[in-house]
């Protein structure tokens, strides 16, 4: 999926499959990004990853077919524009709880006249020599999505997703659990309907709505694709690697005690 058509499906509120990067290093890249997925979140707010390992990871997703969209750890203008920059297609901005935090985050993903994005040489337009494409282009290729991880985003859901050049909204269920005094219980039923809430907002104001799937059950897709949920992001590398190392020990133990029992 390239840059232009991760934004196009989220305008066209189409069901994209992605998946959430936490591991430092080019190789998950890679794997994640051979593993057939649409897009995939670098989560940049907690974990050790910086612009540097920001862009030896897009270096190693590069031409695999997975848009690279970066988590970013704050709604902060620089800090956007850099991960644009060296070739992320898109941000995910985390805690945005009014209208003007969502105006803000999207003025930082555009050049002017939209935005306050700053003009450079860069990977993002080839250290300059694709410059007056990329200039001209960028706006319309780069994906802005922010999160929903509060009560206050929730109250002021309408308003945010009426801002001009918002793409998506994601929610972010267990700090939105958090927020409600009841950190972790993502199926509780306030959490549940604040979720419904944003969901309806975003149906109705035409935008996707995404969530992370940390443990894609058939049971937990099902909801989320019934629910209306579109960007739907399943399961975490790091989460990947601790079930399947534990699944593959647990199959030896058990075939272990199988065949001891049968040579007793």
């Amino acid at each position: 999926m390239t840059n232009s058509s991760f934004r196009q499906a989220l305008l066209q509120r189409r069901v994209t499959i992605g998946t959430w990067l936490q591991i430092n290093d080019p190789t998950a890249a890679e794997v994640l990004a051979n593993a057939g997925y649409e897009w995939i979140a670098i989560d940049i707010e907690h974990t050790d990853i910086d612009i540097v390992s920001l862009t030896a990871l897009l270096r190693g997703m590069y031409g695999r077919g997975a848009a690279p969209i970066a988590r970013v750890s704050t709604n902060d203008t620089i800090e956007i524009r850099r991960a644009l920059d060296v070739g992320a297609a898109g941000v995910l901005v985390p805690f945005v709880s009014t209208a003007d935090q969502a105006r803000r985050a999207v003025a930082a993903a555009r050049y002017p006249p939209q935005g306050v994005r700053g003009f450079s040489f860069c990977r993002a337009n080839n250290w300059g020599i694709d410059f007056s494409s990329e200039a001209r282009s960028a706006n319309d290729n780069v994906a802005v999505v922010i999160m929903i991880e509060s009560k206050e985003g929730v109250e002021n859901i309408k308003a945010i997703v009426a801002v001009d050049g918002l793409d998506a909204v994601f929610i972010g269920p267990y700090d939105l659990s958090g927020s409600y005094g009841i950190p972790g219980q993502i199926q509780a039923p306030v959490v549940r309907d604040a979720c419904r809430r944003v969901i309806q907002a975003c149906q109705r104001g035409n935008k996707s709505v995404g969530l992370l799937v940390v443990r894609p059950t058939p049971e937990a897709v099902r909801q989320a694709l019934e629910d209306g949920f579109t960007l739907i992001c399943v399961g975490i590398d790091t989460v990947f690697l601790d079930e399947g190392a534990r699944a593959a020990r647990a199959l030896t133990l058990s075939t272990l005690e199988q065949l001891s029992g049968q040579s007793g």
